[in-house]
Formats: structure tokens, C-alpha cells, sequence
């Protein structure tokens, strides 16, 4: 049936269809489906990979993330490769062959004598450095030796590029051609323990490291072999590296006219055997140039056989020809000049798309795109027969798995005018580059393998002035460097974020610059420059937090905690050595006074020299303590700080109630009677001395009854304790205590038994001119005070007399020092 115009029998089941077909709308119609016509958003590309005893999590979208590794991730001892795997690798490794028919196979002329060399001096397990020019023939010779190689080490022989390679970069190829470790790239330390044990002859061709760097490579792997292929221009090794040298000169006449009939398949005609000697002067005898002599030969004897097969070579029109066909001519020989820089002139007799791709080439720095990129470059889906084109006139040289133009040939395009155009170039390239890098289906190791080609259009582009170019670089960074880091190649992944940070501030892109500053910093704390790392990290920090990013901001706040951590803390200086703990703060405190708080308040009433004050250290815990005990210290430092301060403050409290009450009783003159004293009793007045506690007898105030104790009362009078009624003479009596100077009596009027000695000999110390003389009446004493001590024996002897005024010095006992009183004493 039509399924526009249903038949009788659908309509019964109308209801029900109509039904399915909702439900299979809505289900198309659910939020995770995209609508018609969009295709579906793949998802990003996120790798985890093990870098020393970091976990990182290369993140395209947010950054990439790094942790420590959680026990039982870290991955196994890497294990070698077999041989067949090792010979996998190296025809993978290999630069593709070009498309269309093969070239001839080239003979290695005046060769032999030099590869029998390079092969005894390896087979003793010596390393060669082979130096020769551009276009000397110096790769075809390398593959020749490693051929002869093949079974001298235990790992075989492994070949690999050190065109714009590292020592690092080259320790790490050389660690992944012989071991197996996927997803593995160890640290430093791990790395020269691993390549410490190969035991390999490695060809290491377009080295460009020399002297210490150089030095560093053989010292790393003291097992291998290396025979080194590099240019005059490099820097020499140093006199330690023990490298034998072999120098690689041009080829011979003879040789070089050889190789030309090799390369055209014909023998020479006089006149191009003349040509051919002529340019062998010139280019002194470089295979290289009579490769592409031998282009130009070929191309020459196409255009004899048919004047069009180069299209618009000729200017002849094709009308001008009879029957409209062009004449067979006598194309001439090319110059020398042409001859020795033949570029410009082979170029023009190639295909369109042969052009398109040097063009390119120029653009990106004599990088030649991978085959499989042409067609969408050029816009010809046969573009990728140009690279054969290209291969076969000697306009190539291989480079590890690709291709770049031969030597010299960069500059002669240059010369006529291939790169007028290289800022449009380059960034068709970039964009193109940018969608390819960014696909799921693109493996880390075939964007490692156009790594060359994307650094050089990320260059041209930020060296550029035209508008958006900047933008595109940072486009390009922002997809290839996730793929570099994911596919091991961390010197092209530094190389394109540096490129992408800087693309990134010319165009005022702060994100994408935060983010680059965030991978840099990531890299290098893998890489352990932890000083980099933290100056990276908080860049991108402060920019995320100004465009308030809060997980781009949090995943740099992660890193630069581990950067913290990998560098002991706040600052390097800082740091507490293994097994310590950091000491205790100390603490200056008061020590507690000697018999207690209370043993202290006991004395303050009886005037007593005041303890002086300790001043203590708080001791730091000893090294390899345990933190507990050092905060143990720490809490009872507090609590003893609070009772010394405490103590303190009741101690000044005391002693200014104390100075104030005598202040206060000094100034007053107690019932308007005023005793002044003139003489201190000494012991020289009586042969059993006088105690500085026992009353003295004076004339001029009233005998003392003999045998009656007298004690000061309440009020401070002396009063007789065989009678309430005291003797009026005591009243007045210098043998009084003064006030706070009771060296017998207790501040409760407790009795004290004995009469104490001083302790040492009283001072005297007048306090009153001898010349004037003041007597004053005493008082009667209070009849209703009851004396509550008997007091101490007086001893008549000892009794001053009337005629002078006495001066009472007191000495407190125990301490031995004089207390003088005011000049006008006050008997309370």
C-alpha cells in the first residue's frame, strides 16, 4: 500500500499506530537526543596516564587534572620488545612511500670504505659521529650500516630522528622503541634507571645537540652504541665523549656522472656529460644535486617527446602548430645556475597540486604535510600523487616519519615567490589542523606524527599581523596540545602551550589563557621544576578567579596543593627535617611564689621583703618527642601564666592598701598627740643588748612598774598585763611598736612566746636634728582596752632617760634590715 493514502484495512488499528508513532517522537524528542539534521556532539577525549607517581587526567575540556597515585595503580616494570615487535615498530615508525610509480634504486657510490669503518668501530662498542653536509648521501649511508647491524646488540639496532628532538625528547624515544609502556612515561630518575640497562646500536640521524647536552646522552646510556649522523654546523662534543669522527665528503666526477645515468636511466650525451662536469664543480659533487640534475633531464627529454605535457610551460599557442598540435622542439639544457638551485624550475613543469604543496610547505617552514592532509589542503582528492611528484625531482628529504623539503630548496622557493601567500596558508592549515587534531577519531600517536607541522602554522600565525590569525593559533593550541600529551610527546606539548599562551594574550582571550597557564603548570610539576609550576598555577588561579571559573579554579587550586606538598610546605626555609617535630613556642612566665598563693598572702600584714619575681623559660620538648607532649607543655605554660598574673594582681592590690593605710595613719595626728624621737636604742646601752621588740624605760614619760609585762593593745599603746589600768608612762614610751613594724606579734594578736634577738646589729639612724628637742605630754590610755598578751619584760637598765629625745628603730627579724620611721613617729 501507498504510505501517504492508507488502506481500509489501517484504519482499525489507527489509534493504536498513532500511539507507537507518539511515543517513538518523544522518545527522539527526549533532551539528550539532538534534534533532526544535527549530528551527535562526540564526546571529549580524556586519557589517563602514569607519570612518575603522579596519575594525570588530560582533560581537553576544563584542563588536566593530577593526582598522586593511589596504592595498586602504579604500573609494572615495563618489559622489552621482542625482535618481531621491534621490526613492527621500525617499518611503523618509517616514512610512508609516496604514491605513484616507484623511483629507480640508487647505488651507494664511493660509500664502501666508509661503511666497513662504521661497522668494525661499532662491532667494538664505539660511538661514531658521522659528519657530512646536506645532500651528502649521509641517510643512505646510516640505513646501509644499520642493515650490517642488525645483530650486534642484545636489543638490536633502533633508529630514531633528532630533528628538532632534546636529550630529554631522545632518552624518552629511546626508552619506548625498546620497552613497552603503554600509557607510562616515568620520571626523570625511573628513566635513566631504565635506558641505564639497553644494550643497543642506535642510528641516530639530523642529530642537532652537541657538547654537554651531547655528553649527557652518552653518559645515560653507557650499554649502547650510537652512530650519530649531523651536519658541520652543529656544536662539537666535548673532549670527554670519546667519539670517534668520520667525515663523509661529495662523491667523484666519475662517481657523480654515474649516479646522473642512474637517475635518468639512459646514458649521458656529450653535451650533458659536459653540463654534468660542470655542475660537479660547482655543487662539489653533493648526490643530492645530480638527483635533482637528473629531474631536470627527465622532465627535458618529456617535453622533447610531447611540448604539452607540462601544460602552460610554453607560451606557444596551440593554433600556431599544424592540425593544432605543438611542434616537437629542441628544449636546450638547463644553466648551471639553474642546475645548482633547480627548484624554481622543477616546480613549474609539476602538477597543480604539486604547487599547492610546496606552497604550503613554505608556509609552514619547509614542513610537508602527511599525504593523507593534501587532499583536504588543496581541495583535489588526488593531491596526495603530489607527494610522489615531489619525491621523485629530489624536492624531499625524509625526517623520522615524514617529509620536509630537501636542503636549500626552502630558500629558493622563497626567492620566487611561493611564500607571498604563506599568512593564508598557514591558516587554512591551522583551522584544517585544528578540526583534525580535535576528533575522537585521531590517535595521540598519528597527532604526535604531524607534531612538526602544527607547531609551524601555530608559528606563522603568531608572528603574523593580520587579523584573526592569533585566534586561530590559540584554536590550534587548544586542540593539539591535549593530543601531544596524551601520545607522550610532552616537548611538542610544551612547545604548543607556550605558543598558545602567547597567541592567546595578543588576542585578549583570558580563558583560553588561563587554561594554557593551568596545563603549563601541570607540566612542569610532572616535570618537578616545582618553582615553574607554582608561578603557572597561580596565574591561571587568578584569572579563572577573576572570571569566576569556580572548577577551572579548583583544579588549579588541587595542583598547586600538590606543588605545596612536593615542596615542604609554605617555604623551602621552613622546613622541619625527618623525624621532628616542630618545638613548642616559649613562653616568658612568672614562676608561682615558693610555698604557694597562700604561703604568700600570710606575709603581706607583717611587711615582709617581697620574694622577688622569677622569670622562667619554657623549656622546647627534645627532638623525636611526640607532638602530644609538646601541646601537653604548651596548655600548662597557660594555666600557669593565669596564676602568676592572678598572684600579681592581688599582690598589688595588698601592697597598695598597705601604703595607703600608712599614708593615711601618718598624716593624722592621733588625739592630737605627737611623739618624736630623737636617739635609737642599740645594744651598746645595756650589757644583754635590747631587743629591738622589748619597750624602754624613759624619766620624762613615767616609770614603768618592774615586773609587769606590757603589750601593745588594739589601738597600738602598750598596756601592763597584772592590771586593767596601764601605767600612764607607757603611753609615751619610745619602746613602743610602730605601726606594720611588729617583729613579735602576729597580725591576729596571737602571744608570742621568747624574746626574739635581732639578727643583725641595728642601725642608727637619726631622723631628727639633736638640737632641737620636742617633748609632748602623753595621753592616759583608754581604761576600757583590755591588754590580750603579756607583754614582754622591761628591763630597767635599759631605760633611756628623759633628758634627750630617743629615735625607735625597729629591725624586722629574719631579714636583718634597719626600718626607719617617718621623723615625726605616730603611736596609734
Amino acid at each position: 500500500m501507498d504510505p501517504t493514502n492508507r488502506g481500509p484495512e489501517e484504519y482499525g488499528r489507527e489509534h493504536d499506530r498513532s500511539g507507537e508513532d507518539a511515543a517513538r517522537r518523544r522518545q527522539s524528542r527526549d533532551p539528550l537526543t539532538p534534534d533532526f539534521g544535527h549530528q551527535t556532539p562526540q564526546q571529549s577525549r580524556t586519557v589517563q596516564l602514569i607519570s612518575g607517581d603522579f596519575l594525570l587526567t588530560v582533560n581537553p575540556v576544563d584542563g588536566s587534572e593530577i593526582e598522586p597515585c593511589r596504592p595498586g595503580e602504579q604500573p609494572a616494570t615495563p618489559v622489552r620488545h621482542t625482535a618481531a615487535e621491534r621490526a613492527d615498530r621500525e617499518r611503523a615508525t618509517a616514512p610512508p612511500v609516496p604514491p605513484g610509480p616507484p623511483g629507480p634504486q640508487l647505488p651507494l657510490l664511493e660509500r664502501q670504505e666508509e661503511r666497513e669503518r662504521l661497522v668494525r668501530l661499532l662491532a667494538r662498542g664505539r660511538s661514531v659521529r658521522l659528519t657530512g653536509p646536506a645532500g651528502s648521501g649521509r641517510t643512505a649511508l646510516l640505513s646501509a650500516v644499520a642493515a650490517d647491524c642488525a645483530d650486534l646488540a642484545p636489543d638490536g639496532v633502533v633508529r630514531l630522528s633528532g630533528y628538532k628532538r632534546t636529550t630529554t625528547d631522545l632518552l624518552y624515544n629511546l626508552f619506548e622503541a625498546v620497552h613497552q609502556a603503554p600509557l607510562h612515561r616515568p620520571d626523570r630518575e625511573g628513566l635513566l634507571a631504565l635506558v641505564h640497562g639497553i644494550g643497543a646500536v642506535v642510528v641516530l640521524d639530523d642529530l642537532e645537540v652537541g657538547g654537554v647536552a651531547l655528553q649527557e646522552l652518552l653518559d645515560a646510556t653507557p650499554e649502547c652504541a650510537f652512530l650519530l649522523g649531523t651536519t658541520p654546523d652543529v656544536a662539537a662534543p666535548t673532549a670527554e665523549s670519546n667519539l670517534e669522527e668520520v667525515f663523509l665528503a661529495g662523491l667523484g666526477r666519475s662517481s657523480s656522472i654515474e649516479l646522473l645515468e642512474r637517475v635518468v636511466e639512459r646514458p649521458l650525451t656529450d653535451d650533458e656529460a659536459n653540463w654534468a662536469g660542470d655542475l660537479w664543480f660547482e655543487s662539489e659533487g653533493l648526490p643530492l644535486r645530480f638527483v635533482q640534475a637528473g629531474a631536470l633531464l627527465r622532465q627535458r627529454d618529456e617535453l622533447r617527446t610531447d611540448p604539452e605535457t607540462f601544460g602552460d610551460e610554453f607560451d606557444d599557442e596551440p593554433g600556431d602548430a599544424p592540425f593544432g598540435r605543438a611542434e616537437a622542439q629542441d628544449t636546450p639544457l638547463p644553466s648551471l645556475g639553474e642546475g645548482a638551485a633547480p627548484a624554481a624550475l622543477l616546480a613549474s613543469r609539476l602538477s597543480e597540486a604539486a604547487r599547492d604543496t610546496l606552497h604550503f610547505a613554505v608556509a609552514l617552514g619547509g614542513e610537508v604535510p602527511h599525504q593523507a592532509h593534501l587532499p583536504a589542503l588543496v581541495g583535489d582528492t588526488h593531491a596526495d600523487a603530489a607527494m610522489g611528484e615531489l619525491a621523485a625531482c629530489g624536492l624531499l628529504s625524509p625526517a623520522g616519519s615524514r617529509y620536509r623539503l630537501a636542503a636549500g630548496i626552502l630558500a629558493q622557493l622563497e626567492a620566487r615567490g611561493y611564500g607571498e601567500d604563506a599568512d593564508v596558508r598557514a591558516r587554512t592549515a591551522a583551522q584544517h589542523y585544528a578540526w583534525w587534531a580535535g576528533h575522537p577519531s585521531v590517535t595521540p600517536e598519528r597527532a604526535v606524527a604531524e607534531a612538526d607541522a602544527v607547531l609551524a602554522a601555530m608559528a606563522r600565525l603568531v608572528l603574523g599581523d593580520r587579523a584573526g590569525q592569533a585566534s586561530a593559533a590559540v584554536l590550534l593550541a587548544r586542540s593539539a596540545s591535549p593530543a601531544f600529551a596524551a601520545g607522550m610527546y610532552w616537548g611538542a606539548w610544551e612547545k604548543a602551550l607556550r605558543i598558545g599562551q602567547e597567541a592567546a594574550r595578543i588576542a585578549g582571550e583570558v580563558a583560553e589563557e588561563a587554561y594554557f597557564h593551568h596545563e603549563l603548570g601541570v607540566l612542569a610539576l610532572c616535570t618537578g621544576n616545582l618553582d615553574r609550576a607554582r608561578a603557572e598555577l597561580e596565574a591561571s588561579i587568578g584569572m579563572r578567579g577573576a572570571l569566576a571559573d569556580k572548577s577551572g579554579a579548583v583544579a588549579g587550586r588541587r595542583a598547586l596543593a600538590l606543588v605545596a606538598d612536593r615542596s615542604g610546605g609554605p617555604g623551602e626555609n621552613e622546613r622541619t627535617p625527618a623525624g621532628e617535630e616542630i618545638p613548642a613556642a616559649r613562653h616568658d612566665e612568672s614562676a608561682s611564689p615558693p610555698g604557694g598563693i597562700s604561703a604568700a598572702m600570710s606575709l603581706f600584714p607583717r611587711q615582709a621583703e617581697e620574694p622577688a619575681t622569677l622569670v622562667s623559660r619554657q623549656s622546647s620538648p627534645a627532638a623525636g618527642k611526640g607532638g602530644f607532649s609538646g601541646r601537653v607543655a604548651v596548655l600548662q605554660g597557660a594555666r600557669r601564666n593565669l596564676v602568676a598574673v592572678g598572684a600579681g594582681a592581688l599582690l598589688a592590690a595588698v601592697l597598695g592598701t598597705v601604703v595607703t593605710l600608712g599614708a593615711t595613719s601618718g598624716s593624722e595626728d592621733p588625739e592630737g598627740q605627737n611623739v618624736t624621737t630623737e636617739q635609737s636604742a642599740n645594744e651598746d646601752d645595756s650589757e644583754s643588748g635590747l631587743s629591738a621588740d622589748e619597750p624602754t624605760d624613759g624619766t620624762a614619760s613615767g616609770d614603768a612598774t618592774p615586773g609587769k609585762d606590757t603589750t601593745p593593745g588594739a589601738s597600738g599603746r602598750a598596756a601592763p598585763s597584772g592590771s586593767d589600768t596601764p601605767s600612764p608612762g607607757t603611753s609615751g614610751s619610745d619602746s613602743g611598736p610602730t605601726t606594720g613594724a611588729t617583729s613579735s606579734g602576729s597580725p591576729s594578736g596571737r602571744p608570742t612566746s621568747g624574746n626574739p634577738s635581732p639578727t643583725k646589729k641595728p642601725t642608727k639612724t637619726p631622723t631628727t636634728s639633736p638640737t632641737t628637742p620636742s617633748t609632748t605630754p602623753t595621753e592616759s590610755p583608754d581604761p576600757t582596752e583590755t591588754p590580750t598578751t603579756p607583754a614582754p619584760t622591761t628591763d630597767p637598765a635599759t631605760s633611756n632617760s628623759a633628758s634627750g629625745p630617743a629615735t625607735a628603730s625597729a629591725t624586722s627579724p629574719g631579714t636583718g634590715r634597719a626600718e626607719t620611721p617617718d621623723s615625726t613617729a605616730t603611736v596609734a
